[in-house]
Protein backbone atom coordinates (compact mmCIF):
# COMPACT_ATOMS: atom_id res chain seq x y z
CA UNK A 1 0.00 0.00 0.00
CA UNK A 2 1.72 3.26 -0.61
CA UNK A 3 2.08 6.02 2.17
CA UNK A 4 -1.13 7.03 3.99
CA UNK A 5 -0.94 11.00 3.39
CA UNK A 6 -3.26 11.37 6.21
CA UNK A 7 -3.71 9.07 8.87
CA UNK A 8 -5.26 8.80 12.41
CA UNK A 9 -4.16 6.12 14.55
CA UNK A 10 -6.42 4.87 17.69
CA UNK A 11 -8.13 8.01 18.02
CA UNK A 12 -10.66 8.46 21.42
CA UNK A 13 -12.02 11.34 22.60
CA UNK A 14 -14.25 11.81 25.32
CA UNK A 15 -17.00 14.90 26.08
CA UNK A 16 -17.87 14.04 29.69
CA UNK A 17 -18.66 10.85 30.44
CA UNK A 18 -19.51 10.18 26.91
CA UNK A 19 -16.88 8.54 24.13
CA UNK A 20 -17.42 10.22 20.75
CA UNK A 21 -14.48 8.46 19.32
CA UNK A 22 -13.62 5.23 20.27
CA UNK A 23 -10.55 4.02 19.48
CA UNK A 24 -10.82 4.77 15.66
CA UNK A 25 -8.07 3.88 12.99
CA UNK A 26 -8.19 5.27 9.30
CA UNK A 27 -5.92 6.42 6.69
CA UNK A 28 -6.39 8.52 3.46
CA UNK A 29 -4.39 8.20 0.14
CA UNK A 30 -3.26 11.54 -2.31
CA UNK A 31 -5.25 10.54 -5.27
CA UNK A 32 -8.08 9.25 -3.93
CA UNK A 33 -11.46 10.31 -2.91
CA UNK A 34 -12.05 8.81 1.01
CA UNK A 35 -16.03 8.61 2.48
CA UNK A 36 -16.35 8.58 5.80
CA UNK A 37 -20.02 7.61 6.21
CA UNK A 38 -22.52 7.10 9.64
CA UNK A 39 -25.89 7.87 10.95
CA UNK A 40 -26.04 11.28 13.56
CA UNK A 41 -24.55 10.75 16.08
CA UNK A 42 -21.67 7.81 14.62
CA UNK A 43 -18.73 10.68 15.52
CA UNK A 44 -18.27 12.10 11.99
CA UNK A 45 -18.00 15.81 13.18
CA UNK A 46 -15.91 14.60 15.88
CA UNK A 47 -13.52 13.18 13.66
CA UNK A 48 -13.28 15.62 11.14
CA UNK A 49 -12.78 18.02 13.86
CA UNK A 50 -9.80 16.26 15.51
CA UNK A 51 -8.70 15.78 12.00
CA UNK A 52 -8.82 19.19 11.49
CA UNK A 53 -7.41 20.98 14.80
CA UNK A 54 -10.66 21.87 16.24
CA UNK A 55 -10.44 19.29 19.13
CA UNK A 56 -7.72 17.64 20.29
CA UNK A 57 -8.27 13.65 20.83
CA UNK A 58 -7.41 12.56 24.23
CA UNK A 59 -5.37 10.07 23.04
CA UNK A 60 -3.95 8.39 20.21
CA UNK A 61 -2.10 10.20 17.23
CA UNK A 62 -2.75 12.08 14.00
CA UNK A 63 0.08 11.32 11.40
CA UNK A 64 0.95 13.47 8.27
CA UNK A 65 3.05 11.74 5.50
CA UNK A 66 4.07 9.32 8.68
CA UNK A 67 5.28 12.28 10.58
CA UNK A 68 3.37 12.56 14.19
CA UNK A 69 1.19 15.93 14.71
CA UNK A 70 -0.20 17.76 16.86
CA UNK A 71 -2.86 20.45 16.18
CA UNK A 72 -3.18 22.72 19.04
CA UNK A 73 -5.33 24.51 16.43
CA UNK A 74 -7.33 24.73 13.08
CA UNK A 75 -3.76 27.13 11.95
CA UNK A 76 -2.35 24.31 13.05
CA UNK A 77 -3.52 21.49 10.53
CA UNK A 78 -3.53 24.24 7.69
CA UNK A 79 0.24 24.60 8.02
CA UNK A 80 0.26 20.86 8.03
CA UNK A 81 -1.52 21.08 4.62
CA UNK A 82 -5.10 19.95 5.93
CA UNK A 83 -8.16 22.58 5.13
CA UNK A 84 -11.64 21.61 6.36
CA UNK A 85 -14.94 22.74 4.08
CA UNK A 86 -17.42 22.62 6.71
CA UNK A 87 -21.32 22.87 5.95
CA UNK A 88 -21.91 26.16 7.06
CA UNK A 89 -18.98 27.45 4.74
CA UNK A 90 -17.96 30.31 6.40
CA UNK A 91 -18.37 32.60 3.78
CA UNK A 92 -18.61 36.66 4.40
CA UNK A 93 -21.61 37.31 2.71
CA UNK A 94 -20.72 41.09 1.51
CA UNK A 95 -17.22 40.40 0.89
CA UNK A 96 -17.10 39.32 -3.23
CA UNK A 97 -15.59 36.28 -3.91
CA UNK A 98 -12.09 36.93 -4.47
CA UNK A 99 -11.80 38.55 -0.66
CA UNK A 100 -12.90 35.46 0.67
CA UNK A 101 -11.08 33.18 -1.10
CA UNK A 102 -8.21 35.21 0.37
CA UNK A 103 -9.67 36.13 3.41
CA UNK A 104 -6.85 36.73 6.60
CA UNK A 105 -4.32 36.04 3.65
CA UNK A 106 -4.80 38.80 1.90
CA UNK A 107 -2.42 40.19 -1.06
CA UNK A 108 -0.84 43.39 -0.76
CA UNK A 109 1.16 45.77 -3.24
CA UNK A 110 3.30 48.64 -1.61
CA UNK A 111 1.62 52.32 -1.17
CA UNK A 112 3.18 55.79 0.47
CA UNK A 113 2.26 54.97 3.85
CA UNK A 114 2.80 51.17 3.84
CA UNK A 115 1.21 48.51 2.08
CA UNK A 116 -2.65 48.00 0.77
CA UNK A 117 -5.03 45.11 -0.93
CA UNK A 118 -4.01 44.91 -4.11
CA UNK A 119 -7.62 43.46 -5.37
CA UNK A 120 -6.81 43.54 -9.09
CA UNK A 121 -3.92 40.47 -8.23
CA UNK A 122 -6.46 38.89 -5.42
CA UNK A 123 -8.94 38.85 -8.72
CA UNK A 124 -6.71 37.62 -10.98
CA UNK A 125 -5.06 34.62 -9.25
CA UNK A 126 -9.14 34.07 -7.67
CA UNK A 127 -10.05 33.60 -11.11
CA UNK A 128 -7.03 31.21 -11.80
CA UNK A 129 -7.84 28.87 -9.11
CA UNK A 130 -11.03 28.47 -9.83
CA UNK A 131 -10.70 27.61 -13.26
CA UNK A 132 -8.32 25.06 -11.84
CA UNK A 133 -11.09 23.25 -10.89
CA UNK A 134 -13.20 23.80 -13.63
CA UNK A 135 -15.27 26.37 -11.77
CA UNK A 136 -15.82 28.80 -14.30
CA UNK A 137 -19.46 29.67 -13.46
CA UNK A 138 -18.22 32.65 -10.82
CA UNK A 139 -17.00 35.97 -10.94
CA UNK A 140 -14.30 36.95 -8.27
CA UNK A 141 -15.67 40.51 -8.62
CA UNK A 142 -19.37 39.00 -7.36
CA UNK A 143 -20.39 39.06 -3.86
CA UNK A 144 -20.89 35.78 -2.29
CA UNK A 145 -24.58 36.90 -1.31
CA UNK A 146 -25.60 37.00 -5.05
CA UNK A 147 -24.01 33.29 -5.40
CA UNK A 148 -26.06 29.84 -5.45
CA UNK A 149 -25.45 27.41 -3.08
CA UNK A 150 -23.54 25.35 -5.41
CA UNK A 151 -21.45 28.65 -6.35
CA UNK A 152 -20.64 29.25 -2.48
CA UNK A 153 -19.64 25.63 -2.25
CA UNK A 154 -17.03 26.18 -5.25
CA UNK A 155 -15.89 29.23 -3.67
CA UNK A 156 -15.43 27.44 -0.48
CA UNK A 157 -13.43 24.87 -1.96
CA UNK A 158 -11.01 27.00 -4.00
CA UNK A 159 -10.42 28.73 -0.55
CA UNK A 160 -9.60 25.97 0.74
CA UNK A 161 -7.07 24.79 -2.38
CA UNK A 162 -5.53 28.34 -3.36
CA UNK A 163 -3.03 27.80 -0.07
CA UNK A 164 -1.63 24.97 -1.77
CA UNK A 165 -3.37 22.33 0.82
CA UNK A 166 -2.71 18.50 0.03
CA UNK A 167 -5.57 17.39 1.85
CA UNK A 168 -9.06 18.80 1.83
CA UNK A 169 -12.16 17.66 4.36
CA UNK A 170 -15.59 18.28 2.88
CA UNK A 171 -18.26 17.93 5.22
CA UNK A 172 -21.69 17.29 3.96
CA UNK A 173 -20.66 18.97 0.74
CA UNK A 174 -23.90 18.69 -1.43
CA UNK A 175 -26.39 18.82 1.46
CA UNK A 176 -27.90 21.84 0.49
CA UNK A 177 -27.78 21.48 -3.02
CA UNK A 178 -30.28 20.26 -6.25
CA UNK A 179 -29.57 17.78 -7.84
CA UNK A 180 -27.76 19.91 -10.86
CA UNK A 181 -25.28 21.97 -8.86
CA UNK A 182 -24.99 18.79 -6.68
CA UNK A 183 -23.33 17.15 -9.87
CA UNK A 184 -21.27 20.16 -10.48
CA UNK A 185 -19.67 19.55 -6.83
CA UNK A 186 -19.17 16.11 -8.11
CA UNK A 187 -17.11 17.17 -10.97
CA UNK A 188 -15.03 19.46 -8.92
CA UNK A 189 -14.00 16.32 -6.00
CA UNK A 190 -13.21 14.55 -8.81
CA UNK A 191 -10.87 17.15 -10.28
CA UNK A 192 -9.44 17.30 -7.14
CA UNK A 193 -8.98 14.04 -7.10
CA UNK A 194 -7.28 13.97 -10.09
CA UNK A 195 -4.77 16.75 -8.99
CA UNK A 196 -3.38 14.06 -6.57
CA UNK A 197 -4.91 15.58 -3.88
CA UNK A 198 -5.98 13.63 -0.56
CA UNK A 199 -10.00 14.51 -0.61
CA UNK A 200 -12.05 13.27 2.33
CA UNK A 201 -15.77 13.68 2.55
CA UNK A 202 -18.81 13.25 5.19
CA UNK A 203 -22.06 12.22 3.37
CA UNK A 204 -25.08 10.43 4.42
CA UNK A 205 -25.70 10.88 0.47
CA UNK A 206 -25.17 7.02 -0.37
CA UNK A 207 -25.09 6.82 -4.12
CA UNK A 208 -23.22 9.70 -4.71
CA UNK A 209 -20.75 8.29 -2.09
CA UNK A 210 -20.31 5.03 -4.55
CA UNK A 211 -20.15 7.47 -7.82
CA UNK A 212 -17.47 9.21 -6.06
CA UNK A 213 -15.54 7.36 -3.57
CA UNK A 214 -12.47 5.07 -4.16
CA UNK A 215 -12.66 4.14 -0.31
CA UNK A 216 -15.80 4.38 2.42
CA UNK A 217 -14.82 4.18 6.08
CA UNK A 218 -18.19 3.32 8.13
CA UNK A 219 -18.74 4.72 11.48
CA UNK A 220 -21.29 3.53 14.19
CA UNK A 221 -21.70 4.81 17.83
CA UNK A 222 -18.42 6.09 17.79
CA UNK A 223 -16.61 3.36 16.28
CA UNK A 224 -15.17 2.07 13.12
CA UNK A 225 -17.25 -0.87 11.78
CA UNK A 226 -16.14 -1.28 7.96
CA UNK A 227 -13.76 -0.56 5.53
CA UNK A 228 -14.66 -1.15 2.03
CA UNK A 229 -13.32 -0.05 -1.39
CA UNK A 230 -16.55 1.47 -3.16
CA UNK A 231 -15.30 -0.88 -6.29
CA UNK A 232 -16.55 -3.65 -4.28
CA UNK A 233 -19.32 -2.66 -2.10
CA UNK A 234 -22.92 -1.37 -2.88
CA UNK A 235 -25.98 0.62 -1.40
CA UNK A 236 -27.06 -2.33 0.87
CA UNK A 237 -23.81 -3.59 2.55
CA UNK A 238 -22.80 0.42 3.12
CA UNK A 239 -26.63 0.79 4.88
CA UNK A 240 -26.56 -2.55 6.77
CA UNK A 241 -23.07 -1.60 8.28
CA UNK A 242 -24.30 2.01 9.30
CA UNK A 243 -27.25 0.53 11.03
CA UNK A 244 -26.02 -2.62 11.98
CA UNK A 245 -28.66 -4.64 10.33
CA UNK A 246 -27.78 -6.89 7.43
CA UNK A 247 -30.08 -5.74 4.69
CA UNK A 248 -30.19 -7.87 1.53
CA UNK A 249 -26.78 -7.38 -1.22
Amino acid sequence: MRQPVLDAVSLTKHFGGVTALDDVSLWALAGEVTALVGENGAGKSTLIKCLSGVYQPDAGEIRVDDKPMSFASPLDARLAGIETVYQELGLVEYFDVAMNIFLGREICRPWWQGSMLDRRAMRRRAREVLAGFGITNVNPSTEVRQLSGGQRQGVSIARAMAWGARTIIMDEPTAALGVRESERVMDVIRRLRDSNLCVLIVSHNIPQILAVADRIWVLRAGRLVAHRLASETNHADIVGHITGMTLPR
